[in-house]
């Protein structure tokens, strides 16, 4: 289902330091892959019986070993204290996300010639990396015994399918920012800092495609393939055969113009003109694109698009984008959500995330095509259908975002909450959010930082590895927000 992410293969190479035991690293590496095949899928990694890397010789064997394997991941293992020069070298000339953890002594039994210092070595380790200017991922509790650091190798994995997904990126977009949404002209400078690419087109040139894709013979099954999705949701079944020529026309718009790329990801086009000529709006199939992998933001959000796919990379699953957009009313507060769930939110925590309809129908407790309402108040009815409309699907999210201020620095926000199963009473796909402390994460974080008004939804919670992911790609960590808990201030905010 979803091809446009990637597949990591993690190779673990032993580092050993010539004054220790050889077979300390060995042998622990050996429990390592050992414990991971018990665990885990022993697919995802790969245990190079090469070398132990004592040396820069070494170091170069174990390179052109991994990389014959087809590795795009690596582990950087010290059994032992390790040699700092060719451990950080290997990392240095490997070309994708790296990890370094450290093996743990197992017994006070084995504290003479068993002793590997690989405690200490990891100190050593880090300040080298930071002499070269490597980058890599060291975690949380990055010295552990085999079971311990075969979850941590785990928990890599999808930390390293984002930055891997991020360097083989390509953002398609179509057409400049509507007006007045100048929070979605972000600066593109800093996505060749993370090694996307972008390519800009006009609206011109889809509205072309598009009428190119006329009589399509695929159109028909791709209508029947929309029908069985929607069942009796399927309200506007005239508009079907228009929005099937047009998911037509991007996903073939992907393949011509992917170019040396393996992933992409779409910011769209979708109002003010694009009603008018294209006779429907194009939330639907951007729902239907998203939740196979292919993420499409609105109103061409390019920072929006690229949050989304982080996202899908990391959780293998749909995301969306919403709108931060209004308050819960005082009287839904009171009647729905006060006093009725085991956390207890308080009214400032609460808010409505909508967008008209791109959210994906596996994400929704119910859904209908419907026409959009806010477009539909300025212009004839029927060239406004196409919009998934419907309540989410109540459970863990994470509210999250990537985004180059105006001065073209990278800043992100991530912030784990629930969707509520509280009825909205709305129109659009909307959902009724709770995050704590989200009245202060919103004052001190969104406005003071100057974030737009999207953010991106994974659907579970993953900040631990967003945080991560967005510390690797080089987010500044004074501009890496999360929200507060009520004891701890922000910066900015009046301690009085």
């Amino acid at each position: 289902m979803f091809e446009n992410i990637p597949k990591v293969k993690l190779g673990i190479v032993a580092v050993s330091r010539d004054c220790f035991p050889e077979e300390l690293s060995v042998n622990r590496r050996k429990a390592l892959v050992a414990a991971y095949a018990k665990k885990y899928d022993a697919a995802d990694i790969y245990e190079s019986p090469i070398c132990i890397v004592e040396s820069e010789i070494h170091m170069v064997q174990a390179l052109e070993d991994i990389k014959k394997a087809g590795c795009n991941a690596l582990c950087v293992y010290l059994g032992n204290f390790g040699p700092e020069i060719s451990e950080t070298l290997l990392a240095k000339h490997f070309d994708g996300p790296k990890m370094f953890i450290a093996a743990a002594e197992e017994s006070q039994n084995s504290l003479l010639d068993g002793r590997g210092d690989a405690y200490c070595g990891l100190l050593n380790a880090s300040y080298n990396l930071k002499l070269r200017n490597v980058r890599a991922y060291i975690p949380e509790n990055p010295v552990g015994d085999a079971e311990d650091l075969a979850d941590e190798v785990n928990k890599f994995l999808p930390i390293a399918r984002a930055l891997i997904g991020l360097s083989e990126l390509k953002i398609i977009s179509f057409g400049p920012r509507p007006l007045n949404f100048l929070a979605c002209n972000a600066p593109i400078a800093q996505l060749y800092n993370l090694g996307v690419e972008i390519e800009e087109n006009s609206e011109l040139d889809l509205f072309e495609s598009y009428n190119k894709h006329a009589n399509d013979p695929r159109i028909k099954d791709v209508v029947a393939d929309m029908e069985k999705e929607l069942g009796a949701g399927n309200k506007k079944p005239q508009i079907l055969e228009k929005l099937a020529q047009y998911e037509l026309t991007l996903t073939d718009w992907i393949e011509e113009h992917r170019g040396y790329r393996k992933y992409v990801c779409i910011a769209g086009k979708c109002w003010p003109a694009f009603q008018t000529q294209f006779g429907f709006v194009p939330c639907y199939v951007n729902s239907r694109l998203t939740g196979r992998g292919i993420p499409v933001s609105c109103e061409v959000d390019i920072y929006g698009a690229l949050s989304e796919f982080i996202g899908t990379c990391i959780t293998q699953d749909a995301v969306t984008l919403l709108d931060i957009n209004n308050s819960v009313p005082k009287d839904m507060y009171k009647e729905s959500i006060e006093g009725k769930f085991d956390y207890a939110w308080k009214h400032s925590d609460t808010f409505m995330g909508f967008h008209c309809g791109n959210t994906c129908s596996s994400k929704m407790a119910s859904c209908e095509m419907r026409n959009q309402k806010i477009m539909a108040r300025t212009l004839p009815e029927e060239v406004t259908n196409g919009t998934l409309e419907g309540d989410i699907a109540p459970g863990d999210i994470t509210f999250y975002r990537l985004q180059s201020t105006a001065d073209g620095k990278l800043r992100a926000y991530i912030a784990e909450g629930e969707v509520l199963p509280v009825a909205t009473r709305s129109f659009g796909g909307i959902g009724v959010f709770a995050i704590k402390e989200m009245g202060r994460f919103y004052r001190h974080v969104l406005i003071q930082k100057n974030f737009p008004h999207h953010g991106a939804v994974a659907f579970g919670h993953f900040g631990s590895a967003l945080f991560e992911v967005f510390k690797y790609a080089g987010v500044p960590l004074e501009d890496l927000d999360y929200n507060h808990p009520a004891s701890l201030p922000y910066p900015s905010e009046n301690p009085f």
